[in-house]
């Protein structure tokens, strides 16, 4: 059998309703990891539904403890046909955000399957569920239509703790180095730019959570009696704020951002478009760093959001000057930021303006990745992505979002490539979570094509994929 008799199989296992089975079966998993809770889900969702599927492919697969008590089970499954072969290590996260039961449209549940036409409702189904059903259905139709020898050994780590931040990974990644070591770093997750292109991503933007307060006194006062003596935390709360970022979004503190874009990430990025989806939202003229595209603004560029603010009761306010105030912020961040000392930076920062009452409490983080553009296996993954869709893809050098890819790139040491299977209007982490039929469908086929090319004995760039690191700045 030939590379397009791998395609025809794999999109024929689409058509036939055999992705559908497999999905529903995997949505139906309530594999919650955010709710500060372990349920046994995270654990069964290995034992009882991955294993069983990957031990006919030849994967050795155990299932092991996190090295934080409160992170979710790990896999790790390995195919090993010859240890001197080149390996890949692929990943994706079984776990998935609370289902938000009450808020999905009438009809629809996160934990059903549901088929509106192009649209594949269920919690997972875009993050991540769907997309390591693509993957590893797609290399396991690789691996038979090779005759059961790809030329190249798999590692797959699968993680249940992703969307709580992925606790322990890293601790993980360290103890088990060795059974780690690879060559190339290969898995899907993330949206693409748009649902009619593949895409092609080489790292993701780090992001730091941080949450801001000012406590005032232990009650609250009437606002009649003591309004005008007593200082109100919200006002101070949201004039701090005002001097991190401006009312366009801007980052006014210099030491939260970013080197100058340099010109090889203009050009990658010269003609990626945000925002064109039929349900992408409209664009905000103006908004943000200015002299900068969209693309570049969440490629190239820091963002600091307000996540979310709280003072009083905002459903039922009282005439009452509030006792303290929050506001949970996150800093988006790209390669070359210094990331590392955001604390101090905004302790100095509220320090100089007249702030010292404000408290700073960080919270979750990861680190930003890029793979160099010049990497060899960039070019020759666009190749084969073209091959296979039959159209360009788009390449975009680092997710807007965030991703646990430094522990790969950093860590690990690999060249990191990331092939999505959703589209930015997916309602990830929100009620009425769905995937396109048709990214899914075109996804099996990019990535039964990537699975056939890395077993070519010639043009797969394996030795200088060895050899090289991830950018240490931008």
């Amino acid at each position: 059998m030939n590379r397009q008799q791998l395609i025809d199989n794999v999109q024929r296992y689409f058509d036939d309703g055999r992705f559908a089975t497999d999905l529903r079966r995997r949505v139906a998993w309530r594999t919650e990891s955010d709710t500060g809770k372990v349920p046994p889900e995270l654990h069964t969702y290995l034992t009882d539904e991955m294993v069983p599927w990957l031990t006919p492919l030849g994967f050795e697969c155990q299932v092991l403890d996190n090295p934080l008590p409160q992170g979710g089970p790990f896999l790790l499954a390995r195919r090993v046909e010859d240890p001197a072969l080149p390996t890949v290590l692929t990943y994706g996260h079984g776990d998935v955000v609370n289902g938000q039961d009450s808020q999905w449209r009438e009809g629809l549940s996160p934990w059903e399957l549901t088929i509106e036409g192009e649209r594949w409702y269920g919690r997972g189904t875009a993050d991540n569920k769907g997309q390591h059903t693509v993957s590893l259905a797609a290399l396991a139709h690789s691996i038979e239509t090779r005759g059961g020898r790809l030329g190249y050994n798999v590692t797959l780590l699968m993680e249940m703790g992703e969307e709580a931040g992925s606790p322990g990974l890293a601790a993980f990644c360290e103890q088990h180095s060795g059974a780690l070591r690879a060559d190339l770093f290969l898995a899907s997750d993330g949206p693409r730019v748009n649902a009619d292109h593949p895409t092609l991503f080489l790292g993701s933007r780090g992001a730091i959570n941080f949450s801001l307060a000012v406590r005032s006194r232990d009650k609250a006062y009437h606002s009649g009696n003591w309004g005008g003596v007593l200082a109100n935390p919200a006002t101070q709360l949201t004039h701090a704020l005002a001097t991190l970022v401006d009312a366009k979004g801007r980052i006014l503190v210099k030491g939260l951002l970013p080197p100058a874009v340099p010109d090889k990430l203009r050009t990658a990025l010269k003609d990626v478009v945000i925002g064109v989806g039929a349900d992408d939202p409209a664009l905000t003229p103006g908004w943000g760093e200015p002299g900068l595209t969209p693309a570049e603004q969440l490629v190239g560029w820091n963002t600091l959001e307000v996540l979310a603010l709280g003072a009083g009761n905002a459903q039922r306010p009282i005439n009452a000057i509030p006792s303290q105030a929050v506001a949970h912020c996150q800093l988006r961040f790209v390669v070359g930021t210094d990331w590392q000392n955001v604390q101090a930076t905004l302790r100095e920062h509220l320090d100089a303006h007249g702030f010292s009452q404000v408290e700073i409490t960080m919270g979750m983080h990861c680190g930003a990745t890029r793979l160099d553009l010049h990497n060899p296996w960039v070019d020759w993954t666009m190749a084969s992505l073209q091959a296979s869709a039959g159209q360009p893809a788009t390449l975009l050098p680092n997710l807007a979002g965030s991703l646990p890819n430094d522990i790969f790139a950093d860590q690990l040491g690999l060249p990191t490539l990331w092939v999505p299977h959703s589209y930015p209007a997916c309602a990830q982490h929100a009620p009425n979570e769905h995937l396109l039929a048709s990214v899914a469908r075109e996804g099996l086929a990019v990535m039964a094509g990537l699975f056939w090319d890395l077993g070519e004995a010639q043009g797969t760039p394996w030795t200088e994929g060895r050899t090289t690191r991830q950018e240490a700045t931008a």
